[in-house]
C-alpha cells in the first residue's frame, strides 16, 4: 500500500500543531512527525548552554543545525504516533519548546542557519516512516526538505484570530499588545527567511471563521483523498 506525507505549514499562531494532531486521529495508521519541535529543541539546547542568539544568527551559513543536534544529544522518539523530542535522554516538555522567547529564537536563526544536514536527516526519517505509516509532517521549509510530499497546506487566519489563540495558549499571562508585537515580529522574520512561501501544489486554507479545531481541520481533510479518511 502507498502511504501519504501531509505536509503543515502556516502563519504564527494559526493553530498548525492543533490541526495536525487532530489530522492523527482522523487518518488510521498515521504518525505525526513534529519537525518543529526538534528545531525548537536544538536552539533551546544552545540558548541554554549560553549561546547568545544574536551572535548564533551572525554565524549565518557556518552554522549547522544537525551538527548542534549532534553536539547535544538530541534525538526523537516516536510515542503514541507523535515524535517526542530529548536531549541528553530526557523528554523536553512541549510547553518550553512552544516558549515566546523560543518560538522568536527560532524565527530569528532558522533563515540564516545552514540547514541543509537536518533537512536530509529529516527527508530519510520520512522515507522510513512512510513504509509503514501516513506521515503527517508539521514544521517549516517542509517543500524543501520533501519535495515528492503528496499534500501541501498552509494554514492562515487573522492577525487579530491569531492574537486571541495566542492569548488562551499562554493563559492571559501576556498582555496583549505585547503578544500581537511578538507575532507581528516572528511573521515579518518568517517572511525574509523564505518561509512563508507558497508552491503550486500549496493549499492554502484560511481558519479565521473556524470556532473550534475540528472545524479548521475539516477545511484540510475537504482536500484530502483517502478511501479509509474516518
Amino acid at each position: 500500500m502507498s502511504h501519504l506525507v501531509i505536509g503543515i505549514e502556516g502563519l504564527v499562531g494559526a493553530g498548525k500543531t492543533s490541526i495536525c494532531r487532530e489530522i492523527l486521529h482522523k487518518i488510521p495508521n498515521s504518525v505525526l512527525l513534529n519537525g518543529g519541535n526538534l528545531y525548537r529543541a536544538i536552539v533551546y539546547a544552545m540558548m541554554q548552554n549560553g549561546k547568545k542568539i544574536e551572535s548564533l544568527k551572525k554565524l549565518g551559513k557556518n552554522l549547522d543545525i544537525k551538527t548542534m543536534m549532534d553536539i547535544f544529544n538530541i534525538n526523537i522518539k516516536m510515542e503514541n504516533h507523535e515524535t517526542i523530542v530529548y536531549i541528553d535522554n530526557v523528554p523536553i516538555e512541549e510547553t518550553i519548546l512552544q516558549s515566546k522567547e523560543a518560538s522568536l529564537a527560532v524565527s530569528t536563526i532558522g533563515g540564516s542557519a545552514d540547514n541543509q544536514n537536518l533537512f536530509l536527516f529529516a527527508r530519510n526519517l520520512i522515507d522510513d516512516l512512510k513504509k509503514d505509516h501516513h506521515v503527517i509532517v508539521s514544521g517549516r521549509s517542509i517543500m524543501e526538505i520533501y519535495p515528492d510530499i503528496d499534500y501541501h497546506f498552509f494554514i492562515t487566519a487573522s492577525l487579530e484570530e491569531r492574537v486571541r489563540r495566542k492569548c488562551i495558549q499562554y493563559g492571559n499571562t501576556e498582555k496583549e499588545d505585547i503578544i500581537r508585537d511578538n507575532i507581528i515580529k516572528r511573521d515579518n522574520l518568517q517572511k525574509k527567511a523564505g518561509f512563508y512561501r507558497l508552491y503550486p501544489k500549496t493549499i492554502e486554507i484560511d481558519v479565521t471563521d473556524c470556532e473550534s479545531v475540528e472545524a479548521s481541520t475539516i477545511l484540510v481533510l475537504e482536500n484530502i483523498h483517502l478511501p479509509e479518511l474516518v
